[in-house]
């Protein structure tokens, strides 16, 4: 795991560009081919693995802070998961703060998932930090997913209580980086406690089966356990491990184990 910290250290420096090597931390997945598109008006990829089922569609949104990321940052991440669920994933980028601000992200999520939609039977939604709080507000709008696999997520923009650290384990995931990632992704005026951007205000009883992932170590595992706690979704604590430690796929043991259980979980909530 030192490379995702040593990224998430040059990225937490403001050092932007650090986006370029994000992808390399995670090892290349055999066996998957990966297509761009356009979504109805968004850029995605389709990362199918070979033999996939035709049917069922995962469509997932990257993370990034609503500042960065990209289909090339996350490609192999969520080609891991495709292949061990046996099932497309449709990966969909979206417009990025600060020169897009909400609602432009959330737009661009429901429809690049609207557009899978049409050409899938099933759908389950999958993001990773602000891609699961993104999940999460698409699930809330939008009665037919199937399912949502969060790694992470990211759902809490509330200034005064995001980011609460866990025994100074998180070095780079600070209240004052979180609260400036905040400033530029919501609009002048708005409130982070708006329950159209912070879901822990609106009414989450509608969503789908979730399954949410986070480490032990991370800042963010306040938003894991309360949105677990809210919904009565699966949560499992992965001890000692950053945020978003399953970019690590491939390379590390826990990584692998934590997207096979995210496969195995997602699957019959699909129907296969």
């Amino acid at each position: 795991m030192d490379a995702i910290k040593e990224m998430y250290a040059r990225w937490a420096a403001g050092d932007m560009g650090a986006d370029d090597q994000w992808g390399d931390v995670t090892a290349e997945p055999r066996g998957v081919d990966y297509t761009e598109v356009t979504a109805g008006g968004v850029p995605a990829m389709w990362l199918s693995p070979h033999g996939a089922d035709p049917g069922p569609v995962i469509v997932a949104f990257h993370g990034g802070g609503f500042v960065g990321g990209s289909l090339y940052t996350h490609r192999k991440l969520y080609g891991h998961l495709a292949k061990a669920a046996g099932v497309r994933v449709l990966l969909a980028t979206y417009r990025l703060a600060p020169a897009f601000r909400f609602p432009a992200q959330v737009e661009d999520a429901v429809t690049a998932y609207r557009w899978a939609a049409r050409r899938a039977g099933s759908v389950a939604l999958a993001g990773d930090s602000c891609g699961g709080g993104l999940a999460v507000q698409v699930a809330r709008r939008e009665p037919g997913v199937a399912a949502l696999l969060l790694l992470s997520p990211w759902i809490d923009m509330d200034p005064a209580q995001t980011a609460t650290s866990y025994g100074e384990t998180d070095l780079f995931f600070t209240r004052p980086l979180v609260r400036g990632l905040i400033r530029q992704y919501l609009p002048d005026g708005m409130s982070g406690l708006d329950p159209e951007v912070n879901a822990f205000h609106a009414d989450l009883s509608a969503l789908p089966p979730a399954y949410i992932q986070c480490g032990g170590d991370e800042s963010g595992r306040g938003d894991s356990e309360r949105l677990a706690e809210q919904t009565g979704a699966r949560l499992d604590v992965f001890d000692g491990q950053p945020h978003t430690f399953q970019m690590a796929a491939g390379r590390a043991p826990v990584a692998d184990e934590a997207i096979g259980r995210l496969a195995a979980w997602v699957r019959p909530q699909l129907g296969l």
